[in-house]
């Protein structure tokens, strides 16, 4: 298959739930998508909130031609610190998730073993004020291979 169908098949499915963004994206990113969701829960009447709970995910997307490790690196470090900038803690917030989605037409060996690698995560106030964590996905066009590191796991369906 193709970069440029598979990315539009991939963008496609998350078009769903997310909220895309194609145009003014950051660098060197090709796509952003973003998910928010805020729940409340009362006792009887509004009035005696009980709990107020935040959920966001923040999904980084590159299509690209050929993935290196050092473009990996550089993409990795882009999304974890562009997600983190987005996060507001807060004593509902509960978690605030990063993702990277990486559509590539050939991907190095050496990329593919990094993508299992990658990892970040981070907590606010001991957890009190939530958590952020990272989430990787690599598929490459050309051979059909896929590779996520340990909280990705379940974005290998998405990008088959």
């Amino acid at each position: 298959m193709e970069s440029n169908g598979a990315f539009e098949k991939v963008l496609h499915s998350f078009e769903k739930y997310y909220n895309v963004q194609t145009e003014n994206v950051d660098a060197p990113f090709t796509a952003r998508a973003e998910f928010r969701s805020h729940n409340e829960q009362y006792f009887l009447v509004k009035s005696a909130k009980v709990a107020d709970i935040d959920s966001n995910d923040f999904v980084f997307l590159a299509n690209e031609k050929s993935l290196t490790a050092e473009l990996l690196s550089s993409l990795d470090a882009a999304a974890w610190e562009q997600g983190l900038a987005m996060v507001k803690p807060y004593y509902g917030h509960r978690n605030s998730d990063v993702t990277l989605v990486i559509v590539a037409e050939h991907i190095d060996e050496d990329a593919f073993k990094m993508v299992k690698k990658l990892k970040h995560y981070k907590s606010y106030k001991f957890s009190l004020y939530g958590w952020s964590a990272f989430r990787a996905v690599a598929y490459e066009t050309s051979t059909g291979k896929v590779a996520c590191n340990r909280r990705g796991s379940d974005l290998k369906k998405l990008v088959s």
